[in-house]
């Protein structure tokens, strides 16, 4: 489609005159352009000059379409030798520049097709400048180890683009900043200060052919002080240096420059290469709300430095970084990709558009609150593009005058001036009032004054100070606009003296405060969830202090969701691990992801989201999600140094509560390992292994990589003595081995550990074989007279061994819920049923015939009001439950599942409660196997 037929709007022209020279000039051109060029030419002197110089290139490419006309715009940069570059290349812009400009006056492309647009063109020209002198520099031998075929790739040599032309928004008339790298990698290290003193002289070359001011114009302005450390470092630095600056040195203003950055011109795969190593410095793994403040920060030197304090007035009002600009709406959306992109990739977009966009989607950013920004910064960049096609200059400040703003106006295509300043004032006030909350939250609240403390709370409020998360002047800053509101807080919670002392022992053993009192700042609403935690255990509190990351989550968009279940938790896990190719990195990012979920877990159960069955079978299916995830990752380790597992491999067995599927928040995993390896005798790696030894040893290694405490710390402990002979024998058992022991040797106790084994992880095949197995077993040693004395002599050996150690504990003691367990694994045994759940297994009990369907509502009942007892006393704390020492918010929490009134009635609820389940325990074992058989 030709350019008349897209057109859509044109400028008014300001001065008549010169709108009558260009109707002359470009007669025989149709109306519809006549009109475009005739407003052109009447605002923009600039443009004017292009329209006559180009002329005879121009009124031909009106009868083409506006993109095949580009294209071959740069088609002609393309194909440019070197010493045509220095006048080709001015043409190329001339005719690109007023082009574009005409596509953006008349509405043919949008904005982001214009800016688009720009950036392409600058792309090219630095990407054909370097090319073409690196090629120079090579057929003259003056960069070793480089042969001709380098040239294409710029001899390991990039040009990173930043700001707006990395984020494809380059300004009409934008300087361009580079920061320009070689891959010091590609050279033999003695050649080093040589070729990087080639690449110095290449881009001063490159930068003088662009920059450079001539008869003919110039082609773009050129920064390069973006580099690390620019007034002391070279132009062109190895990338090995730039990393080594950013990992030690490198600053919030520079992660947020790294945002845009694009590899643009020269070796693009180096370029990438090089971007992905940096990504931890820029994408921070927790939320980053810090960064507010430092943006907050730069904001204010941005405008001191300008002297754009001040109320809002039209004349000479700066479009980028004055009130209500072009920066807040950049700054705004950067600022929020920091803090979030860390863990989120799908933020990590460069243009500020698409920024918003994705922040929106995410819930980051209200959706309204997006297109209202969206809309106001492609109207600003529209002005900011008038103003440059003025005279070509880089400004963007609003004439001084009402005659220049007019012409502005006109440029703009309005007709009413002052509704075109109405609603240009509008729109900057608008921006300036969605953004400046972001960025001072804390602006206009009350003094610290203003809250009357609680008894007590004010000498616990003194001490804070001293702690160590508020050593630093920055961490103090931050505190002190939050103190307000956080005192409001405490005070409010309907315990306020117990919420202070809980928070004083939650900020007392916090290491550092910067970041967290940042996301407070930025989530007042994680102040009350940090207030009900602390105040129901001190311990939490202070594992909540050691790991505030985990805190993260609660503001991650999808925390108080319903549980997505085992097995996309573990394709979550295993697309995570996958993606790293580090096995230390995979640990500790799989540490970081469980905590996360272990945490969500507690603060929905804290929170009476979910009740203490639920919270035991979501702790089950992490631990399982943990264990299918990490295991592939554990085998290809070991199978690096080792070769391939041999034979059919491994499968890893969940025994006891894990096998039940029913965990607590500070459950061990019961584990068994089973191979088969088939025949085969050795593994066939560089470092070949026994094939027993080969499995022992990769059980090995499975439980460091759970228990080894890393950075962030472990992942679960492991207890491995279920395995056939317990500590005395392997930890790895050949599957052929497990059926000979459990055959032949194994006690009765044994076999009602087995049915609770289920496999977790490991190789399909063989976890269907060995449950083939299982189920075998179980109906051949259904005997209940054996079952019923293993059971008589087990819960002699655990009287022996654990007693009760209190009248508040749920798991040891005659009825209570390691006796019951028991129960349920010989009702399972007798009735050879594959159930691995306690209520499941009593349930085959009874349609066995060997227990009544009262005594196993008797059983299952009291089970479950113990294990409610036990998951919260196990959230709450490591120590023996005593309920004296809870506290009120402790104390809440146990009562709340019960239905108990107080202490003293959930005490006697449990005595109830085990004094039944113990009686008909008692009773099933008394009636013998004889009696259970005959009962129905």
């Amino acid at each position: 489609m030709s350019f008349a037929a897209r057109l859509t709007r044109s400028p008014i022209p300001h001065e008549p005159d010169r709108a009558r020279e260009a109707a002359e000039r470009f007669a025989a051109q149709p109306p519809e352009i006549r009109t475009l060029l005739e407003g052109t030419a009447g605002c923009s002197p600039y443009l004017w000059s292009l329209m006559t110089r180009e002329a005879d290139w121009l009124e031909p490419a009106f009868d083409d379409d506006p993109d095949a006309v580009f294209a071959a715009v740069l088609d002609d940069v393309r194909a440019m030798p070197l010493d045509a570059l220095k006048s080709g290349l001015r043409q190329a812009k001339r005719r690109a520049a007023l082009f574009i400009a005409l596509a953006d006056l008349g509405g043919i492309w949008p904005l982001e097709r214009v800016t688009g647009a720009l950036t392409d063109f600058a792309d090219l020209c630095v990407d054909t400048a370097l090319k073409r002198l690196v090629a120079a520099e090579i057929a003259r031998g003056k960069l070793p180890g480089l042969s001709e075929d380098d040239a294409e790739t710029a001899g390991g040599m990039v040009a990173l683009a930043m700001g707006k032309q990395g984020a494809h928004e380059l300004n009409y008339s934008s300087d361009i900043d580079l920061i320009m790298l070689f891959d010091q990698d590609r050279f033999d290290p003695g050649d080093f200060h040589e070729v990087r003193s080639g690449f110095v002289k290449i881009t001063r070359r490159m930068t003088q052919l662009l920059s450079e001011m001539t008869g003919e114009g110039y082609v773009f302005r050129t920064d390069l002080r973006l580099r690390p450390d620019a007034s002391v470092t070279p132009v062109c630095l190895s990338m090995e240096a730039a990393e080594r600056y950013y990992e030690s040195l490198g600053r919030t203003w520079e992660r947020a420059a790294h945002i845009k950055a694009r590899p643009c011109a020269g070796d693009i795969a180096a370029g990438w290469a090089y971007l992905d190593r940096l990504r931890p410095f820029v994408w921070r793994k927790h939320l980053d709300f810090a960064a507010i403040q430092d943006a907050h920060d730069m904001r204010l030197r941005i405008r001191s430095h300008k002297g754009l304090h001040g109320a809002l007035a039209l004349e000479g009002h700066d479009m980028k970084l004055g009130q209500g600009g072009i920066r807040e709406i950049e700054f705004f959306t950067q600022t929020r990709q920091i803090i979030a992109g860390g863990r989120d990739p799908d933020l990590r977009v460069r243009g500020t558009v698409e920024g918003l966009a994705r922040l929106a989607e995410k819930g980051w950013v209200p959706e309204d609150v997006a297109r209202t920004l969206t809309a106001d910064y492609r109207a600003h960049r529209e002005v900011e593009h008038r103003l440059q096609m003025v005279n070509d200059a880089q400004t963007h400040k609003l004439p001084g005058n009402s005659e220049g703003l007019d012409r502005i106006a006109h440029f703009c295509g309005a007709e009413d001036l002052a509704a075109w300043r109405a609603a240009l004032v509008e729109r900057l006030k608008r921006v300036d009032g969605l953004t400046e909350g972001f960025f001072a939250p804390g602006k206009g609240e009350g003094a610290e004054a203003a809250t009357d403390l609680p008894d007590s709370a004010a000498e616990i409020v003194e001490r804070w100070p001293d702690y160590p998360c508020l050593r630093s002047a920055r961490a103090r800053e931050i505190f002190k606009r939050l103190k307000p509101d956080l005192l409001a807080r405490l005070t409010r919670a309907p315990r306020p003296t117990e919420a202070f002392s809980a928070f004083d022992g939650f900020l007392r053993g916090l290491p550092a405060g910067v970041q967290l009192f940042s996301l407070f700042e930025a989530n007042p609403q994680l102040i009350d969830l940090i207030i009900d935690i602390t105040s129901v255990s001190p311990e939490l509190a202070q594992y909540l202090s050691r790991n505030a990351g985990v805190l993260d989550a609660v503001i991650g968009g999808d925390f108080f969701r319903d549980w997505p279940g085992r097995a996309a938790l573990q394709e979550a896990l295993a697309t995570q691990l996958a993606a790293l190719d580090d096995y230390e990195r995979q640990l500790d990012s799989a540490r970081a992801w469980a905590k996360e979920w272990h945490f969500r877990i507690g603060v929905h159960f804290l929170r009476g989201l979910i009740d203490a069955d639920e919270a035991g079978r979501e702790y089950a299916d992490l631990a399982e999600a943990v264990l299918a995830a990490l295991w592939p990752h554990v085998v290809a380790g070991f199978a690096a140094k080792h070769g391939a597992p041999p034979g059919k491999g491994a499968v890893v067995l969940g025994m006891g509560s894990l096998g039940a599927g029913s965990l607590t928040a500070k459950s061990d995993l019961d584990l068994i390992v089973i191979y088969d390896a088939d025949g085969v005798e050795s593994s066939d790696g560089r470092r070949p292994l026994a094939a027993r030894a080969y499995y022992a040893r990769l059980t090995q290694a499975l439980v460091t990589a759970l228990t080894a405490p890393m950075a962030e710390g472990k992942l679960y402990e492991v207890d491995m003595r279920l395995r056939p002979s317990g500590n005395q024998g392997p930890v790895a058992t050949s599957l052929q081995s497990f059926r000979n022991y459990q055959t032949g040797e194994a006690w009765t106790w044994e076999h009602l550990a087995l049915t609770r084994a289920r496999a977790v992880a490991g190789d399909p095949a063989l976890a269907d074989e060995v449950e083939a197995f299982r189920r075998a077993l179980l109906a051949e040693k259904a005997d209940t007279g054996r079952t019923l004395a293993g059971v008589v002599d087990m819960r002699r050996r655990l009287a022996e061994a654990k007693p009760a150690k209190s009248a508040w504990d749920g798991k040891q003691g005659p009825g209570r819920g390691q006796d019951i367990e028991l129960i349920a694994s010989a009702a399972a045994l007798i009735a050879a049923s594959p159930a691995t759940a306690v209520v499941d297994q009593l349930a085959a009990g009874v349609a066995t015939g060997w227990l009544r369907e009262n005594e196993a509502a008797i059983l299952c009942d009291s089970y479950t009001l113990l294990r409610k007892v036990q998951g919260a006393a196990r959230l709450i704390s490591d120590a023996p439950l005593d309920p004296v020492k809870l506290g009120e918010g402790g104390l809440t929490f146990l009562l709340r599942g019960t239905g108990a009134a107080d202490a003293s009635a959930l005490e006697d609820l449990l005595a109830r409660a085990r004094g039944a389940a113990a009686g008909v325990i008692e009773a099933v074992i008394a009636r013998g196997p004889v009696e259970a058989s005959d009962a129905d």
